[in-house]
């Protein structure tokens, strides 16, 4: 009876180790047959590498567009407005005054934009202005940096944005500027006193000129939406 029980015993003890080998070997199965699956996977679905083509480099939004043409526009009408100036407006003199119709152009953009675009454009547009030769000097820069900036300041923080207003703020620092332009050739001996009556009158001729003049800008302003809602 004890050969019997041993002979069992054994029997089932190496039952046991013969299923215990073959759950290894299956889940050693399945374990490669994961690593193989992962391995497939990832070479079957690489993803394309992305084609970088000219017409996508140079897509532009519908805004965009706008924005780039309402700021051509205003190149424009500022270059228009300085070929003017220098080739017919510069021959006539009103009581010792002309016009200045770049500035008048300068300003009121920049008081239309606002104060985040207005500020970046009037810097940049006086800087222009002075290199093309046609600036009464290094100080004009700025000049119609800070009237300009304070202006459109101005206008946002206290009245709502209509032609009233942007006629009026643009007026005073267009005023501003001449009186600063007399003031700054005064101190550098560049003019005398009795030639303020001149600078007036320039400034007056020139705040005349913004009322034919708004309805352009504005009209090009209004490309591209509003930049703030007042």
């Amino acid at each position: 009876m004890s050969n019997q029980n041993r002979n069992r015993n054994r029997s089932r003890s190496q039952g046991q180790s013969r299923s215990q080998s073959r759950g290894q070997s299956t889940k050693r199965r399945q374990k490669k047959r994961g690593l193989l699956q992962r391995l497939h996977r990832k070479y079957e679905f690489r993803p394309d590498t992305p084609k970088v083509s000219l017409p996508k480099l140079f897509h532009l939004t519908g805004k965009q567009r706008s924005e780039i043409l309402k700021w051509s526009l205003y190149a424009l009408v500022c270059l228009f407005l300085l070929i003017v100036q220098d080739t017919i407006m510069a021959r006539f003199h009103f009581f010792g005054g002309t016009t200045d119709l770049v500035v008048c152009a300068l300003l009121l953009i920049t008081v239309v934009e606002g104060t985040d675009r207005g500020s970046i454009f009037i810097l940049i547009a006086s800087l222009l202005y002075f290199f093309s030769g046609s600036a009464p000097g290094a100080f004009a820069v700025a000049l119609l940096t800070i009237f300009g900036i304070g202006a459109a300041i101005f206008r946002q923080a206290y009245w709502y944005r209509n032609e009233r207003s942007i006629l009026l703020c643009t007026g005073i620092a267009l005023m501003t500027y001449e009186l600063g332009v007399f003031g700054a050739g005064l101190f550098l001996e560049l003019t005398h006193i009795g030639r303020f009556g001149a600078f007036l009158v320039t400034g007056i001729l020139s705040c005349v000129l913004l009322l034919p003049l708004y309805p352009l800008i504005d009209r090009i302003g209004r490309m591209g939406g509003t930049q703030w809602k007042e």
